[in-house]
């Protein structure tokens, strides 16, 4: 059996979508395959292979106790313990019944913050005929974005209002599209220990009604100069927020064009709005990971 499910991108809201700011979600291109098999063993033997087809993580456990036979992480392997065991909590014959061999492929660079867990949790959820939703409720705590992304093929709004997601396919295709880019910034920033920040701020509220208009007013934007607008003061009001300077005055404050921070700020990708290529400009800058936005993002 195999499942496939989209990787993401956070284009606004930022951590403040947990709060309940109106964000725009786009899933990517790239994206995470889970290959099951069974087999007459006593084990679950589980490989995991980056976006190069290299093994970056495998382990051997039994598959009632889940003792680790083998691993080559005992951090991941205890995390994959505590994820099998949640889907148990649901359904609890899940991966008891047969050995099995089970083969995680990313598509991207499990280092680029595209959402190696949310595509994970949710291939997993799909397995084993549960609502994913809940499952990633239980292990990561999260907002649901990523996982709203990894099930759709279109732009979405996301809000979490009281208990309940409101999710709406949108267009999201604006005319400068082209002149849109992301840079990997090179390093990878922690999901859980951001989200644990950004809870313990106090002031949040006060800026969750200019993200989430910021946001209706970015759908529909039509003009690249009114875009970079509307990100540069995205920027302005998470920098407030969350008390950190922009990533441009900290990194790139002589840049001719718009930067806006994306996800867990200071680490994954950026969001570039530049009516010229700025390849050259980021490469200087020791930035080699460069995409068109058709090349990152699914339309």
């Amino acid at each position: 059996m195999d499942f496939y499910s989209n990787g993401k991108v956070l284009l606004t809201g930022e951590y403040a979508v947990l709060n309940g700011a109106l964000s725009l979600a786009l899933p990517s291109i790239y994206g995470q395959y889970l290959e099951v098999k069974n087999n007459e063993s006593s084990f679950i033997k589980w490989n995991s292979f980056n976006s190069d087809q290299k093994l970056w993580f495998s382990c051997k456990l039994n598959k009632d106790s889940l003792d680790v036979v083998s691993s080559s992480s005992n951090k991941i392997s205890n995390n994959l313990k505590k994820i099998i065991n949640s889907i148990r909590d649901i359904k609890g014959d899940f991966l008891r019944i047969n050995g099995t061999e089970v083969n995680t492929k990313l598509t991207f660079n499990k280092s680029w913050g595209l959402g190696s867990s949310s595509t994970l949790i949710n291939n997993l959820a799909n397995f084993a005929k549960i609502d994913p939703y809940g499952l990633n409720d239980k292990i990561f705590n999260g907002s649901g974005y990523d996982i709203a992304c990894a099930r759709s093929n279109s732009s979405l709004l996301f809000k979490i209002e009281g208990n309940k997601r409101k999710i709406e396919e949108v267009s999201f295709d604006p005319p400068f599209k082209d002149n849109l880019y992301f840079v990997y910034l090179n390093k990878k920033e922690n999901s859980l220990k951001e989200i644990k920040r950004f809870k313990a701020i106090n002031n949040q509220k006060k800026y969750l009604k200019e993200i989430s208009s910021i946001t209706n007013q970015i759908v529909s934007c039509i003009d690249q100069i009114k875009f970079n607008s509307l990100i540069k003061e995205h920027e302005y009001f998470i920098s407030k927020m969350i008390s950190k300077e922009t990533i441009k005055n900290k990194l790139f404050y002589d840049f001719k064009g718009e930067i806006k921070s994306l996800g867990a700020w200071g680490g994954d990708f950026i969001l570039v709005s530049s009516t010229k290529d700025p390849s050259r400009y980021f490469m200087d800058k020791g930035f080699y990971e460069i995409f068109k936005y058709n090349e990152l993002i699914m339309n």
